[in-house]
């Protein structure tokens, strides 16, 4: 959490550079960072180097260009910087598989094809949608707006409907908490925002098997409220040995339309903090006013 805000300034800043010249030492700069020092954060927090980083959104969005325009493949190559179509074709092959080519003549027909049905809640493996009122809202599968790979969740409002400030619509999961018991455990991913009247975060949340909230992390004060390209957040709770499950997801409260990818969910050292909701903050260290008097002179 520490360096949450300067990890998503660097990934602003990467997002809107792709196709210029990018360093960890004018990343880090930006950011205000030694290199040295920045390299080690991103690797820890993101998984992957800073250069890894960039390689795979490069490649990324080589690969949307392959599916979505007409663009020669040399000329999508230089555009993100690779020397070579050979060097291009290369890396795109390692990450996907398949050469740019095949990639565009297969994939492509894939994709066309699945845009061409509408998304059920059942037909995403996994995940539900859920809510105050799961009328007002929809989750589906986006084959044209991703991090990495092909593909990202998503949950919008429906503009056909009319929504309260109150209502909210989440695409979540729940499972046994049993392989994670006395563990410390870390919820990540990228969130991406547009059209958002209202606010997004991820959220997890560990019960006992009574139903009672053991722990509890909605990014209530930290909750995007504005439309973001994707960036970076994490949640970290304890799971206690009365837990029975986890459930987790991404909230959207009011309108809008948000992204999820490349979530992970693993279990952290004990030594980093947690993003637990701590309710006591707020109360008193005594009892006071027990008089009904502390307004009189």
């Amino acid at each position: 959490m520490k360096y949450e805000k300067a990890i998503n300034e660097s990934i602003t800043f990467i997002e809107g550079n792709l196709e210029k010249e990018l360093t960890v030492d004018i990343i880090a700069k930006h950011v205000g960072y030694s290199k040295y020092h920045f390299h080690r954060i991103f690797q820890g927090i993101i998984g992957e180097s800073i250069m890894d980083y960039i390689r795979s959104r490069r490649l990324t969005n080589a690969a949307k260009m392959l599916l979505f325009s007409e663009e020669k493949i040399i000329d999508i190559a230089f555009y993100y910087g690779f020397e070579s179509q050979e060097a291009f074709t290369r890396a795109f092959q390692r990450m996907y598989h398949l050469p740019p080519g095949k990639y565009r003549k297969i994939i492509s027909k894939i994709v066309y094809h699945k845009e061409d049905v509408k998304m059920k809640s059942e037909d995403l493996k996994g995940w539900i949608l859920s809510g105050t009122n799961t009328n007002l809202y929809e989750i589906g599968i986006d084959h044209q707006t991703f991090h990495k790979g092909r593909s990202s969740g998503y949950l919008k409002s429906k503009k056909e409907e009319s929504h309260t400030a109150d209502e909210f619509g989440t695409l979540m999961q729940q499972f046994k908490a049993e392989r994670f018991l006395n563990k410390r455990v870390k919820l990540s991913g990228f969130l991406k925002t547009k059209d958002l009247e209202g606010s997004a975060a991820f959220w997890m949340r560990v019960d006992s098997r009574f139903g009672d909230v053991l722990q509890f992390d909605n990014m209530n004060n930290r909750s995007v409220t504005e439309d973001t390209d994707w960036n970076y957040y994490e949640i970290i709770l304890d799971v206690s040995a009365e837990s029975s499950s986890i459930s987790f997801g991404a909230l959207l409260a009011g309108r809008g339309h948000i992204w999820i990818d490349n979530l992970k969910f693993e279990e952290v050292d004990l030594t980093v903090p947690t993003t637990n909701m701590d309710y006591t903050t707020d109360m008193n260290e005594e009892p006071v006013n027990l008089t009904f008097e502390s307004d009189t002179l």
